[in-house]
């Protein structure tokens, strides 16, 4: 009985926001496809964990280490969490939309990428909790208001500018910005995150860091749904 319980507390703050960003689509994509999408960022999780093992034993030559710096923090955070996990969740996204006809509309890009990294970040969330089975209620709340919101906020991102390329302009701006702003978001957040590791006096002062910037991050994300849902509706906007 407690699995199941640690299995759903895992599992709803991702299936909440899936809702959410499902109800503002104003034209609501196909459920099979969203599926599908879905479970591309189920899958993603094996290659990434394995790719960011890789990635710490090379850079740190330990495959566990913990940062003992706030410059150590920020290397892991940006070249072995935020860089592997946003390749792997576009190249998922890439494969769901490259031939997929009911990507017709601006905010298709950001629904897409969304139920892409809250897949991902569903598998994590399990992962997380159940290896943390001793105290899981207090570590599922704190993933649920800020890690998987997090990832939300990093798929709106990521959707938002790969819609920008492909329906507004085609610039090496956008282009760019597909990987590179979810990356820096990503980035920001694991640096604050595991910089509360480095000391005790320091972590309190990180906590209410990490809180006001994952604010700022969904008051981004809400206006890039917004921006987009305003395309929709207005074909001649830019």
């Amino acid at each position: 009985m407690t699995y199941i319980l640690i299995l759903a507390v895992a599992l709803l703050p991702a299936l909440l926001l899936l809702a959410y960003v499902y109800k503002r689509d104003p034209s609501p994509e196909p459920l099979p496809m969203l599926k599908k999408a879905f479970l591309y960022g189920m899958m993603i999780c094996l290659p990434v964990s394995v790719a960011e093992m890789i990635l710490q034993f090379g850079i740190f030559g330990s495959d566990s280490s913990t940062p003992t710096s706030f410059v150590g923090a920020a290397v892991e955070s940006f070249f072995v969490a935020a860089l592997v996990e946003e390749s792997f969740k576009l190249l998922a996204l890439w494969y769901i939309l490259r031939h997929n006809s009911f990507f017709d509309e601006h905010f298709d890009g950001i629904v897409y990428a969304v139920f892409v990294s809250l897949g991902f970040a569903a598998i994590e969330n399990v992962m997380y909790l159940f290896s943390n089975s001793s105290d899981w209620f207090s570590v599922g709340i704190a993933r649920a208001f800020l890690a998987v919101p997090g990832h939300y906020a990093f798929g709106v991102l990521m959707g938002y500018y790969y819609s920008m390329y492909h329906f507004v302009s085609r610039t090496s701006y956008n282009r760019i910005m597909i990987l590179a702003a979810p990356i820096i978001a990503h980035g920001i957040y694991d640096t604050i995150a595991f910089s509360m590791g480095l000391s005790e006096g320091l972590a309190s002062v990180m906590m209410v860091l990490l809180c006001v910037f994952c604010y700022y991050l969904q008051k981004n994300a809400q206006r890039k749904l917004t921006a987009h849902i305003n395309r929709d509706n207005n074909p001649f906007s830019a």
